[in-house]
């Protein structure tokens, strides 16, 4: 079974046959949503709305154990995730995909491990040097190509905490960095899906240049909301695609 953590644009379509809705409860609460399940091209989909079906679930709040858990508990041997991100790079454009295979975590307040306590004898420390599938990044980039849809096939994001977007000191930080792209979700939800064992793989999706770029006007939701709209349509094709070629 293929796992899809996504939200905004993708629970509303039609990309499944047999779509059915799941509702369950993991050791570590309620994810955070019914879960919608399908097929496409002879695989079982899965897809979880990160921040809700409504998009009330904040950044910090979202239950990303219990989000990966669920699709464990379902079967996912594989995670595709969607972020929108601002571009910390002058060659990420608005409307460019990344395939990240590298994540700086910037977060403060999240549970970001399933390891509450190590058995006696029995320490846990999780590898973490590619914390990204390169086989389903492969499948991905071959997707996009096919497509003609412009992709990075790298790159480094940095999850911030949110709700709030940076400050012009904090974007050249993270431009200082290495960082290439920033969002508020991606990271924790990398780490726990490393630690389930669940290879996972995440299109991020330009929506803006954040604020460290002086000739362009500074990110706002509604900014992002707006470039995010226009690149649902092809971000559905990369996934469609993508499925088939697995």
């Amino acid at each position: 079974m293929i796992g899809i953590i996504g939200g905004t644009g993708l629970e509303n379509s039609n990309l499944f046959n047999n779509p059915q809705k799941i509702k369950l409860t993991t050791k570590y609460g309620e994810p955070s949503s019914a879960i919608l399940t399908g097929e496409m091209f002879g695989h079982k989909i899965a897809l979880i709305s990160r921040h809700g079906k409504q998009h009330t679930i904040t950044p910090t709040n979202v239950n990303n154990r219990a989000n990966i858990t669920a699709l464990k508990d379902l079967g996912c041997d594989m995670i595709i995730a969607t972020t929108a991100c601002g571009s910390l790079r002058e060659n990420i454009k608005p409307g460019d995909f990344v395939l990240a295979d590298q994540f700086i975590d910037f977060t403060k307040h999240r549970v970001f491990t399933f390891y509450d306590s190590f058995e006696p004898g029995q320490m846990q420390h999780c590898q973490m040097a590619e914390p990204y599938s390169k086989e389903l990044r492969e499948k991905i980039k071959v997707a996009a190509q096919n497509l003609n849809i412009t992709v990075h096939n790298t790159g480094t994001i940095i999850t911030i905490e949110g709700p709030r977007f940076s400050t012009k000191a904090e974007s050249n930080m993270f431009r200082m960095w290495g960082a290439d792209m920033i969002n508020m979700s991606t990271s924790t939800e990398t780490i726990l899906a490393n630690e389930a064992g669940i290879p996972y793989a995440v299109i991020a999706i330009s929506t803006d240049y954040d604020c460290w770029k002086e000739d362009e006007e500074s990110v706002s939701i509604e900014i992002v909301l707006g470039n995010f709209k226009k690149s649902v349509e092809s971000l559905l094709k990369i996934i469609t695609h993508t499925i088939q070629l697995i």
